[in-house]
């Protein structure tokens, strides 16, 4: 029998007007209605002109900035070197391979100005996932940090990239601090490999539209005018819900519709022109570029980017020098920031919210936060897929252990294997419906069949509803553990163990195991000694079911993880089941 009447009411929308004003008026996202992202950066750029829009800031303090009206104009001038010059047609895919810096933003404006789809590439990637990513966007153009042109060079003529842009993490500073900056990363640290590629430098490429426009008069509109909110704009890959590296389409409608809605939650949290948000988070994932770069540019604020949060202690400088008001992160994040003399000593006063997304924000982790700071982490929840906000936690009403309600806009229900509406409180994977919700995966029909069906997007992701429509994760579908028919999710485990003070992180996994099937195997990073595996696992029996606590604890000096910072299990467990392989043939 459906439980479907359980979203009848869609029981979440109480909290829309009650909630401080983080929703205003209804269930339904404000609608600015700009038709395509390049109008949304025109109209920033006229309305905050001589504000500072970007400052990259090193490690050591350097920094260079641009002002909204400096973005606009030198990625426009970008947006006519890739029409004029290298002769890019409207729908061409190019590419950016980066981490944060200044020249970061100029290059996204200027190809989605151009009418060009945005291909976001991650630059920790290998040369096998480059060359992936590349034929499979089918990608014309690609601009590259200089750290990677050697990778790049390598696989080059394997991939349809006809040009190449490069550029540097000091671009627009200061010639000095320029100077000082690249000799460094070029003779001490050797962060800037040699290479032979036949490419353009961004300097040269913004200089060349700078001097076409003039010379022709362009005007920059004519290239995006006609770009509607159904016109693909990015094609963002994820591992998905399976497999091999796929690209979420994702149209304009889908990032302005998710930006319309962080904006009806947060909207009034947020002074127009007056905030300062930390970008410690790649933009390149899909969370820091919707959330971070997109949104806040919308408002006005002053965009502090870090290129690399690690070491963690490559954002003290940002947060000694600038007001940092609003942060995105990971767990892993504000816990190493927690973890940390210098920030916990001299907390940012400024600060409003911190927002947590990616993986599952534990507890103690939210709780220590607010002792620290003084203001609460915001958990939400999404996906690359729908762009990717679908919950979130209303600001000053946050909830422990939730992600919060859906998303103006949004229907979101838990289901069993065969589709149906689960009982209130029971498990079952989350499936999402919104104007946030991809295109579906480009050129695989296959894999969008699999994750879109009619119309809702299947997540991959086990979770709960409460009542009054709170949703909680409960784990990804993939990463349970079967113990002896009972099912045991790694969050849980991984939240218990957490509340140990001399714990940094965990990761608890499921190994084969004769008796049981599965066993709970969990390992752990500790903050200082003192504790030992049997600690661990009489704690964990003390809070869950015995069926659920470790069998087995080690001690790991780290764990792997992703750019942004989640723990993978995956690597984890693939390590363990290898290494144990290896045990038993000596």
């Amino acid at each position: 029998m459906s439980n479907d009447h359980l979203y009848d009411s869609a029981p979440w929308t109480q909290f829309y007007d009650t909630a401080q004003n983080a929703i205003k008026g209804s269930a339904q996202a404000q609608e600015h209605r700009f038709p395509s992202i390049p109008a949304m950066l025109v109209a920033a750029a006229n309305n905050f002109g001589p504000n500072t829009a970007f400052t990259t800031c090193m490690p050591n303090g350097m920094n260079g900035q641009l002002t909204y009206q400096q973005a606009d104009e030198l990625s426009d001038a970008f947006a006519i070197y890739l029409r004029e010059t290298l002769s890019l047609k409207k729908g061409t895919r190019v590419a950016v391979q980066m981490p944060n810096c200044l020249a970061l933003p100029v290059a996204i404006f200027g190809i989605l100005k151009a009418g060009c789809v945005l291909v976001n590439v991650n630059p920790l990637y290998t040369r096998r996932e480059m060359e992936h990513q590349f034929n499979d966007a089918g990608a014309q153009a690609l601009v590259i940090m200089d750290m990677f042109a050697d990778k790049l060079e390598d696989i080059l003529h394997n991939t349809p990239i006809k040009h190449v842009v490069i550029t540097s993490v000091s671009q627009w500073f200061s010639p000095v601090v320029r100077s000082v900056l690249n000799a460094v990363l070029t003779y001490w640290n050797k962060a800037i490999p040699k290479h032979s590629l036949n490419a353009t430098l961004l300097s040269h490429a913004i200089q060349t539209g700078k001097t076409i426009q003039a010379e022709q008069g362009i005007d920059v509109a004519s290239y995006w005018q006609d770009l509607t909110r159904e016109d693909t704009a990015l094609l963002q890959y994820t591992g998905g819900t399976t497999g091999v590296s796929k690209g979420a389409e994702l149209i304009h409608g889908n990032l302005l519709s998710n930006l319309e809605q962080v904006d009806s939650v947060v909207g009034s949290h947020i002074e127009t022109g007056k905030e300062c948000v930390l970008t410690a988070l790649p933009i390149y994932h899909i969370f820091a570029f919707t959330v971070n770069l997109l949104a806040f540019y919308n408002k006005g604020a002053h965009n502090v980017l870090v290129p690399s949060p690690r070491p963690i202690q490559n954002c003290q400088r940002a947060f000694d020098n600038y007001p940092i008001s609003w942060i995105s992160g990971v767990n892993t994040l504000f816990n190493a920031l927690l973890n940390e003399e210098w920030f916990t000593v001299y907390p940012p006063k400024s600060m409003k919210v911190a927002m947590a997304g990616g993986t599952a924000l534990h507890k103690s982790v939210a709780d220590r936060w607010r002792s620290v700071v003084g203001s609460p982490i915001a958990e939400g929840y999404g996906l690359t897929e729908s762009s990717p906000v679908i919950c979130f936690n209303p600001i000053g009403h946050e909830r422990a252990n939730s992600i919060g309600i859906p998303a103006p806009s949004t229907e979101v229900r838990i289901v069993d294997e065969q589709g149906v509406t689960v009982p209130l409180g029971e498990p079952g994977e989350i499936i999402a419906r919104g104007p946030q919700i991809m295109k579906g995966y480009w050129n695989n029909s296959e894999e969008t069949a699999k994750a879109l069906k009619d119309g809702w997007l299947y997540t991959g992701d086990i979770g709960t509803m409460s009542e009054d429509g709170h949703f909680h994760i409960v784990d990804r579908k993939k990463d349970m553990i079967l113990v002896s028919g009972f099912n045991v999710y790694p969050n849980e485990v991984e939240d218990s163990i957490a509340r140990l003070p001399q714990v940094q992180e965990s990761a608890v996994i499921g190994v084969p195991d004769e008796q049981t099937g599965e066993a709970v195997h969990a390992y752990v990073v500790l903050r200082e000694q003192g504790l030992t595996a049997q600690d661990i696992i009489q704690h964990c029996k003390t809070e869950l079911a015995s069926y659920k606590a470790p069998k087995k604890v080690v001690f790991w000096d780290e764990l792997p993880k992703t750019p942004v910072g989640k723990v993978l299990r995956k690597e984890v467990r693939a390590t363990v089941l290898s290494n144990q392989a290896a045990a038993k043939q000596q």
